[in-house]
């Protein structure tokens, strides 16, 4: 494919409109910034004055915003908690203009929140307040209920699984989803993570960072050496 100005232009115009369907962990990055002037005299810890807070979309949230910069129309599905930081998150769609329709909330769960203090500049700490245990076999259906309606309503041109391991994707959704797009054509793109590697079948486009490859094919792979890279990738397919 050539990659001249036209065609490149084409390919972001041909975005325009797009209904994508993310399903996956979403999340609050919060961020803590201030200046240290000090040591703390508790223990040897600089102290951080804070001067400013701000909450940004996260995880599979923030390619639902990516997903929109590019002129589609973002389908967001996750659970999240019935919890202030939920509200928070359900706030900051709103803010950012990304419907929330597909988003589900739970008494059982927290909503992934990961903090981090930067002090002159410098993120000095990241506090991640978090749970990372799979749905329930309750929530795992609302949530399939909800993508099967999402699917039959809108005119989903892709399903991008977005996996950061905390539990949103269980092996039974991810299976029951990708059934599901495969019925519909749709093509499936996965980001994944290790606790799932193996569940994606069936899909259209994988793609592990090297990390992932490694851990998720349980092999060393020298970064330095394409044609272990080749090799690892081969054994993958």
């Amino acid at each position: 494919m050539k990659t001249d100005r036209p065609t490149i232009e084409k390919l972001f115009r041909d975005f325009e409109g797009k209904h994508v369907l993310i399903l996956g962990d979403v999340m609050i990055d919060a961020y803590l910034r201030g200046k240290v002037e000090r040591i703390s005299p508790e223990a040897p810890v600089p102290v951080v004055q804070l001067n400013k807070r701000e909450n940004l979309l996260g995880g599979a949230a923030n390619v639902a915003l990516n997903i929109r910069a590019l002129g589609a129309v973002p389908v967001l599905c996750s659970v999240i908690g019935e919890d202030q930081r939920g509200k928070e998150f359900m706030q900051l769609l709103k803010d950012d203009g990304i419907s929330g329709e597909g988003i589900l909330q739970s008494d059982s769960r927290i909503t992934t929140t990961k903090f981090r203090i930067i002090g002159n500049k410098v993120q000095m700490l990241r506090v991640d307040e978090e749970m990372d245990t799979d749905l329930n076999d309750r929530e795992a259906e609302r949530l399939l209920d909800k993508i099967r309606e999402l699917m039959q309503r809108l005119p989903v041109s892709v399903v991008i699984f977005q996996d950061y391991d905390k539990g949103v994707l269980t092996r039974s959704l991810i299976e029951d989803v990708i059934q599901l797009a495969n019925s519909k054509g749709v093509p499936v793109v996965v980001d994944p993570k290790k606790k799932h590697f193996d569940a994606y079948r069936g899909v259209d486009l994988f793609k592990p960072n090297l990390k992932e490859l490694r851990e998720g094919l349980k092999i060393d792979i020298d970064s330095g050496d394409i044609e272990s890279i080749r090799s690892a990738v081969s054994h993958l397919q």
